[in-house]
């Protein structure tokens, strides 16, 4: 299972509606977390190393992420973290 990390255009980040999407904060922090359900998300600020077990994934503002279904991970929060969120 591997987390996807990619820059999106305004364009593509438009046709997703990904303005529209809900938004999620966290304070610096470090928690278990299981994905029931695939997520979608654009980060708008901070920054976070997701550890899978296999690897540990830097996500920072600008990217846009897909944590895959039924994955489980140790979310470590290195900056305040500010995102908008989509599960399918």
């Amino acid at each position: 299972m591997k987390i996807i990390v990619k820059q999106l255009s305004d364009k593509e980040k438009k046709s997703k509606g990904i303005y529209n999407w809900p938004i999620w904060e966290k304070e610096v922090s470090r928690f278990d977390w299981y994905y029931d359900s695939t997520e979608h998300c654009q980060i708008l600020e901070g920054k976070v190393i997701v550890e899978t077990g296999e690897e540990n994934v830097e996500i920072k503002a600008g990217d846009f992420v897909t944590f895959p279904k039924g994955l489980k991970c140790v979310w470590d929060i290195k900056d305040d973290i500010k995102k908008h969120y989509n599960f399918e």
